[in-house]
């Protein structure tokens, strides 16, 4: 029996996406030709596939069942043919989907781009969100090129790799009317605080880490993006708690001033993770080892807090 193997990438995105429309813009094409390459899927495998609900599509059961072969089966094709490929950043055109947690997103990902633009300027790249499940990045599947953050039981066919490991500092407003220079374990204990809540081990990590301390806080206000917290520390007398980079960038906003925190609140790593499909793919080799040079020039720039 003959089969168009460009079927199978599309099975592999409405199984991740379990929406049309959102499959055929990951797929770059309409809607209609998504609807037509899923025709043929069913023809081909006599089978639904894929049933209709209020918010997206249902997965049968017999696309459940095949849907780990299906995934790994393009992985060992895409491993034997980009492998034979040669990379030439200059001149390469492609697109990568990452997936950085809101942390990366912030300090790395500019960076990131901004030497992507001076050495590779036909590599753009779109950014999908990390999310707390690795299941929802498309990582796991190898759809997504990578997630930047700190990956969470990573399975075994994700190879993890550390990029740097960040602190913590505080930052409150420049004129605050009660700290100066320098922050006391009792100050901290008595300002009351913005919290940064994202998805994931950041802030696991930040909790046990003033628990270990024993340093409390009264928080008055949980945001879920670090771009919310200069403006609500510039006009109020509470304090954050945030990471080193993030805090260097805030330290240039004249309405805010950063301070070491109280005690030592220990650091936390950056990771990146891949599916192991990439392993011999020149280009995703390239950009893996450029996100590493980019991160070990940041982790290496001065650390000093003014």
């Amino acid at each position: 029996m003959r089969y168009d193997l460009n079927l199978l990438p599309v099975f592999v995105v409405l199984m991740e996406e379990r929406n049309v429309t959102r499959a055929a813009e990951r797929l770059g094409i309409t809607q209609p030709a998504l609807s037509n390459a899923l025709n043929r899927l069913r023809e081909t495998l006599r089978d639904p596939l894929f049933v209709r609900e209020r918010y997206g599509i249902r997965p049968t059961e017999l696309a459940q069942e095949i849907a780990p072969a299906i995934a790994e089966a393009l992985a060992k094709l895409d491993d034997v043919v980009l492998g034979q490929q040669e990379f030439d950043p200059g001149t390469a055109e492609r697109l990568f989907t990452i997936a950085p947690n809101d942390y990366v997103e912030f300090v790395l990902v500019p960076a990131i781009v901004a030497r992507l633009r001076d050495v590779a300027p036909g590599i753009r790249l779109r950014l999908t969100p990390f999310g707390s499940d690795l299941s929802e990045t498309g990582i796991l599947s190898g759809t997504t090129a990578m997630a930047l953050g700190r990956p969470v039981d990573p399975p075994d066919n994700l190879v993890v790799q550390h990029l740097m490991n960040d602190g913590l500092a505080c930052v409150l407003r420049a004129d605050h009317p009660e700290i100066g220079d320098s922050i006391s374990r009792e100050e901290y204990e008595r300002l009351k605080h913005v919290n940064m809540l994202p998805p994931g081990r950041l802030r696991a990590g930040l909790f046990q880490s003033l628990e270990k301390q024993g340093l409390k806080r009264e928080v008055a206000v949980s945001v879920t993006h670090f771009l919310s917290i200069p403006e609500l520390i510039a006009v109020t007398d509470y304090c954050t708690t945030l990471p080193t980079l993030i805090c260097r960038r805030l330290a240039l906003d004249p309405r805010l001033k950063v301070l070491p925190a109280p005690v030592d609140l220990g650091t936390f790593p950056v990771e990146m993770a891949w599916h192991v499909r990439y392993r011999n793919d020149p280009a995703h080799r390239w950009l893996r080892g450029l996100i590493v040079d980019v991160a070990r020039d940041l982790s290496r720039s001065d650390s000093t807090l003014s």
